[in-house]
């Protein structure tokens, strides 16, 4: 059989499509984590990723939720991701091959549940599922996700099934609905924007009002049975209803809100155009035009919802870095839609020969920008890996090995701290130590607080807080050349001494505010 038959043909059996999704997820995956080997060494490109380890281990070790032992925290922004990996954990097989299996499952999933998805959004054309499927498991954002340590593909599948659901002309178990949506605050809070396509969908599924009115609370019955306890559960362990990391990344970056929010918008939707995905806008665009044109308001609700996704970051956390990594759940619905909007119009078959020869540079361009950029995704995987290796886990690793075991330890990046390091902490970041976060980016009160804390070491990146290295003495740094060769620095131990030591007037003014603040 031909590969366009494999790909084209209604009678290849779901059982087969689920086979080459899984072998083609496990072979993307591998090649990314092969060139990290190559690159440097196995590991994962997120340092946050240590911290869902931290949780993951001391949940299955010790059946606490806590980043420091004996300290109860809501430092973890995906409870359900944490307690997925402590399972890895328990049966012996963290960090590394349990993490690595479930992104490759999750990769597969996605490229599975994308392909339901567009098959229920082009019921004629469903001979292109494959396709689809296949393009999502090879689209560098996703591949990097899945091997990244992190839930975000995990959030990303879920979309993807929630969009199939919201799709689908079938008649909707809203109650069901709602409990998946409840589900996934536990993977990230960032699932509660789901409510908006869902109750989009809902007006125009239901044709009178009772209908609405009775769908409406089945649907709220079942979030609510999830949603509710996820609630509870950070309010027990913190003291408030979302986690630490929602408050704690808002106040760190809140300079960048300064900008004009037409640039921060634009800086967010030009991520998933890095690739790919700038090839699909057209069809994005032309599917969205076309359900306009239907007046098929129900096959608008996740376009705009991802629109509005986007917006969201851009207003309240406008971050650009790693990738998109905030951003990368939303684009599998982009590349879906955007795959509709190009099978729809495609006619590489056409007799007029514009039509054609677009259609077939279209798909063309689709496929080596694709290539291109999962080659250069590979070699961003390995880079970043190498750097999170070489500089928090090796800080982490010498921690351990040359600091006193009652040693407190102030560092902005916790991760491999938390799991090599096995030190008491001060989180600079305030994942873990929230009592910070109104004074975050305040590096003279920041030094205050290390010295009210009697902090032993400070540990970072020495063009992260300028000043605040001021108070330390410089005793390790640990001189590999990858992240230098990215543009950054080495990380670095300070032996703390006191930057308020320097000026007595500080000193005064700067405890008395985390004397205020504490109280």
């Amino acid at each position: 059989m031909s590969g366009s038959m494999l790909f084209n043909n209604p009678e290849t059996t779901l059982h087969r499509r689920l086979t080459w999704l899984a072998v083609g997820a496990c072979l993307s995956l591998s090649a990314y984590l092969l060139t990290s080997v190559i690159t440097y060494r196995i590991g994962f490109p997120l340092d946050d990723a240590w911290i869902h380890q931290t949780y993951a281990r001391n949940l299955a070790a010790r059946g606490e939720w806590a980043f420091i032992p004996g300290q109860p925290s809501a430092g973890s922004t995906a409870p359900a991701w944490s307690a997925l990996l402590a399972v890895g954990h328990w049966l012996g097989l963290g960090p590394y091959l349990w993490t690595y299996f479930l992104g490759w499952i999750l990769l597969g999933a996605t490229g599975w549940a994308g392909m339901r998805c567009f098959q229920r959004l082009l019921p004629q054309r469903e001979r292109f599922g494959l396709c689809v499927g296949v393009f999502l498991i090879f689209e560098w954002h996703l591949v990097w996700a899945a091997g990244s340590g992190m839930e975000t593909l995990l959030l990303g599948a879920l979309i993807l099934v929630v969009a199939g659901n919201l799709a689908s002309e079938q008649k909707q178990n809203w109650f069901a609905l709602g409990v998946l949506i409840g589900a996934g605050v536990w993977v990230r809070p960032d699932s509660i924007t789901l409510a908006g396509p869902a109750l989009w969908v809902l007006m125009f599924r239901e044709k009178t009002w009772k209908s609405r009115a009775r769908a409406a609370m089945n649907w709220m019955t079942g979030w609510l049975l999830l949603f509710a306890p996820y609630l509870m559960f950070n309010k027990l362990l913190a003291g408030n209803w979302w986690p630490n990391t929602f408050f704690a990344k808002q106040a760190e970056y809140a300079i960048l809100r300064d900008l004009p929010l037409w640039r921060r918008y634009f800086a967010e939707l030009s991520l998933p155009m890095i690739g790919a995905g700038a090839v699909l806008l057209p069809g994005f665009l032309l599917r969205a035009v076309h359900s306009l044109q239907r007046k098929a308001w129900h096959d608008l609700a996740l376009p705009l919802w991802f629109a509005g996704y986007l917006f969201i970051y851009a207003l309240r956390l406008p971050v650009v870095y790693q990738h998109g990594r905030y951003i990368i759940p939303a684009m599998p619905v982009f590349f879906v839609w955007g795959l509709a909007g190009l099978v729809e119009w495609i006619q590489p078959q056409s007799a007029a020969p514009l039509p054609r020869v677009v259609s077939r540079v279209w798909l063309l361009s689709l496929g080596l920008v694709g290539a291109v950029f999962w080659v250069a995704g590979a070699r961003a995987y390995g880079r970043d890996v190498a750097v999170i290796e070489s500089e928090m886990v090796a800080t982490a690793r010498w921690t351990a090995e040359n600091t006193d075991p009652d040693a407190l330890i102030a560092a902005h990046d916790i991760g491999a701290l938390g799991y090599f390091g096995d030190r008491q902490l001060l989180d600079l970041a305030g994942l873990v130590s929230p009592e910070v976060i109104p004074f975050i980016r305040d590096e003279e009160r920041l030094a205050a607080y290390l010295d009210a804390q009697q902090a032993d070491y400070l540990i970072t990146f020495p063009d992260w807080y300028p000043r605040l290295i001021q108070g330390g003495r410089l005793i390790y740094t640990t001189g590999a050349p990858f992240s230098p060769a990215l543009g950054g620095t080495n990380m670095a131990v300070y032996a703390w001494e006191g930057l308020s030591s320097s000026s007595p007037l500080l000193s005064i003014t700067s405890s008395c505010a985390i004397l205020y603040d504490e109280r």
